[in-house]
Order: structure tokens, then sequence, then C-alpha cells
């Protein structure tokens, strides 16, 4: 055999049945919704597998989707980067991301917010935001929210609480951990949702303040708490957790992987809630589907622990290829006004997802912001317990019938589907996808019945 006839090109791909099995015997397995096919190629709202069927996908990718599969400016970006560059030496810095810097920090963060660093992954612009806080006060000791996730890095995965956390050795020291604010499910009984959230916070922070061996760093949260069930806090408890890390000099991270870039109707969440972080952390809704996060600061913050030292070197921090495609993302949303488009047709999903509501009683809440929204399914209203049975059934049945859904169904974290498809879906998607969560879930719920 010649030496360039031992492998396949990608023309002569193996038969399908021996990728599946490839994927088996040759894959880590690493947690999460798993498929018995295999994927080729997606479009848009849709993803196809490898028998050519098409899929609606309601969860942009792994969210990451923003303006849609392959979008053609995210193509031309690439092609582009093809011939630039797609990598330099880390020190030297491409005029792509520049430009990127430059139109992030004047055009789509508030003010004292300015100064970006461009990486790969959510986890690691999260790292460098909790090394940042950690130089910069002099501390280590970092308060979290219960349901949030930050990654699975070293330090994400310490304030990571709606992942899984055993079996994986002892956690960064100084970590800490409040109750989230959940409106639905209000820790506290006979209190609202928003009188819930901020005695939780209050206490929460006395705890903090007892347990604290007075080097404090920083407050991180996801100002919408997506894995944890799509919880949405009440403004006041925003602003009171503002004002909670001013008072004991911690930096104020948000962690906006999911509601940055117009996902939730607005900028940020940040402007949403009228409350400006010290640190945010970017990611997924920048990138397009491709690998691009940033942590964005103050020049203030930037310049002190650049004087202290700070160094996030990795081997791909400021890339031109990613850089080239953020700048797409950012124009594309502009151009196709995907901010307005993501309040617009965030109210039609929802609208939809409220008449469904009205006719299944297992449909408990459905909340959210612009295209992010939660759908939590509970064995009755009254007790609003979860029910993790049918959000299993309704997920598998759903993909049958050509809906890829994603489902939280963490036994403390209720079972919730979260719900982000791409901002550029249209309405006859949405009708399409709604039809066939209709289906499904009536199905689901008559097979349960003849379980019992």
């Amino acid at each position: 055999m010649a030496e360039d006839d031992k492998f396949p090109t990608q023309g002569d791909a193996p038969p399908r049945e021996d990728l599946r099995a490839a994927a088996r015997d040759y894959l880590v397995r690493y947690g999460g919704d798993a498929f018995p096919n295999l994927f080729r190629s997606a479009k848009g709202s849709i993803v196809i597998d490898d028998t050519g069927r098409e899929i609606l996908d309601f969860t942009s990718g792994q969210m990451c989707a923003t303006i849609g599969h392959n979008h053609p400016a995210i193509v031309a970006a690439v092609n582009r980067a093809g011939t630039e560059a797609f990598h330099f030496f880390s020190g030297m810095i491409p005029e792509v991301v520049a430009e990127l810097a430059l139109r992030v920090g004047r055009d789509w963060v508030s003010a004292p917010l300015k100064k970006s660093i461009f990486v790969s992954t959510g986890a690691e612009s999260n790292e460098i935001a909790l090394r940042m806080a950690k130089m910069y006060t002099g501390g280590y000791e970092v308060l979290a929210i219960g349901g949030s996730w930050h990654g699975v890095t070293g330090g994400t995965s310490a304030v990571s609480f709606a992942s899984d956390r055993k079996g994986y050795g002892v956690s960064a020291p100084g970590v800490y951990v409040m109750p989230e604010p959940n409106m639905y499910r209000p820790y506290i009984p006979g209190m609202s949702g928003e009188a819930s959230a901020l005695a939780c916070l209050e206490l929460g922070l006395k705890m903090f303040d007892m347990a604290s061996s007075g080097r404090p760093a920083a407050i991180i949260v996801e100002p919408i708490i997506s894995a944890g069930g799509v919880l949405v806090p009440p403004k006041s408890y925003m602003k009171a957790l503002r004002e909670a890390a001013s008072a004991r000099a911690m930096m104020l991270i948000f962690d906006e992987a999911q509601t940055a870039f117009g996902r939730i109707g607005y900028r940020t969440a940040a402007e949403l809630f009228g409350v400006t972080p010290d640190i945010m952390t970017v990611s997924k809704t920048l990138g397009g589907g491709l690998p691009l996060a940033a942590a964005i600061t103050s020049q203030a913050i930037e310049e002190d622990v650049h004087a202290k030292g700070f160094t996030f070197y990795t081997s791909h921090v400021s890339d031109p290829l990613p850089a080239r495609v953020g700048l797409a993302v950012i124009e594309t949303i502009e151009r196709e006004h995907l901010i307005e488009r993501a309040k617009s047709t965030g109210a039609y999903l929802r609208a939809g997802l409220v008449n469904l509501q009205n006719r299944f009683e297992a449909i408990g809440d459905v909340r959210g912001e612009g295209m992010l929204l939660g759908v939590e399914l509970v064995i009755d209203r009254e007790s609003r317990l979860p029910n993790h049975r049918l959000g299993a059934l309704t997920t598998q049945r759903c993909f049958e019938l050509g809906l890829s859904m994603n489902i939280r169904r963490r036994p403390e974290r209720g079972s919730v589907w979260r719900i982000a498809p791409p901002l550029t879906i249209s309405h006859a998607e949405i009708d399409r996808g709604l039809a066939i969560l209709e289906q499904a879930l009536g199905e689901s719920l008559d097979r349960l019945a003849r379980e019992k």
C-alpha cells in the first residue's frame, strides 16, 4: 500500500457504522446527554445527523451558536482569517484583536469596564477574573451562588454548584456558597420569591462574615442562573449584591457567558439589572460557535494587577481567528437588529410556552428573559415537586420527533428545560418546535398514566 493510501481522506470517510463504533471505542465519555447517532453538519437553526435527518435546535448547540449555526458572516470571517492569520506568538497582538477590544470596550459594556483579555473558553475567562480579584484585593475568599456554573477547571470548579463536585479531590480553599434566588420555589416558606431571595442573601452574607478569615476577594454570580434552572433574580437582589461586595471591598464578578451580546434582549445582563460589576466575563454569545471568551475590567483594576505582575499566558490568548469571528458576530447582531429580535421573538416563543402551560398542568413555570427561557416541569402545581421522569421522557421523545432540547434534571435543581434557540430563528421554526413539544409532552404524560 502506498503511503498516501493508508488513511481515508475527508472525501472518503469510513462508513457510518464504523464511525459510530469509533466514537464508542476511541472517545472518552465526558458526561451530559449523549446520542447514539453522530452529527454531520448544521445551518441556521437546524443540525443534521449521520442519517441525513434534520433536527431543530432549541439550544443553539451548547448555547453558543447565537446567530445561527454556520452563519455566512462567520464562514466569511473564518475564510478571511485563512488569508490573514490563524495564530501568532502570544506576545504579538493582532490588529483584529485590538479592533475587537475597541468594539467591546467602547460599544458593549458600561464604564468603567473597558479593558479586555481574549481567550478560548468561559472557564478560562472566569479563572482570569478570579485571579485578578485575588491579586487586586490581596485576598483569596470567594463567595459563590448556589446553582451556579462557572466551569470545570481548578478555580472555577470550586465555585460551581450546579456541576458534579464529587470524586475530584480537594477544591480550591476559601470558597463559600449561599442559596440562589429562586423566585418560583423560595427557600423560605411563606415569603414571596423576592423577600426570600433578599433574606437568603442577608443570611448568606452573615454566614460568610462569620466564617471569613478577613481575606475577602470576590463575589461571583451568573446574573441569570442558567444551569441552576434559568433563575432570574429580582433587581433588588442584584443591587444588594453590588452593595454587599462594595461594603466588603470584594470584586463583583458577573459571569455573562449566556447573557451578554443580545440573547436576553439587552447588550448585557448588567444593563438589564442596572448594576455594573468590577469584572465581567463573556464567552458563548461572543464566539457564535467558535471558542472565544473574554474577561473585561476597568482600567484602574487592570493597571493595579499589571503593576503587581498579573499573568495569564496561554497558547491561544489573543488569537486572531476567533477574534475575527467575534467581530463578525458583533457586526451581525447590529446589522440584523438581533437584540430587538431577541425581545420580539423571545416574546413570541414565551407566549407559545405559556399557551402550553395553560393546557398542561405539568408545566409549573415559564421564566427567563429574551431568548433565554426556562420551562419547569412539576408533578403538580400545588406541591411544585419536580417531575424528572416526565422531563427525561419528553426530552427523548422531542429528539425522536426532530427537536433538540436541553433539560436540567439534577434532583436539587428541578426538572427544567433551558430553551435558547439562535436569535435568528424564524416564527415558523418556533411554531414547529412548539408543535413537537406539545406532541411529545402529551405522549409522555399518556405513557406515565399507563405505567401507574
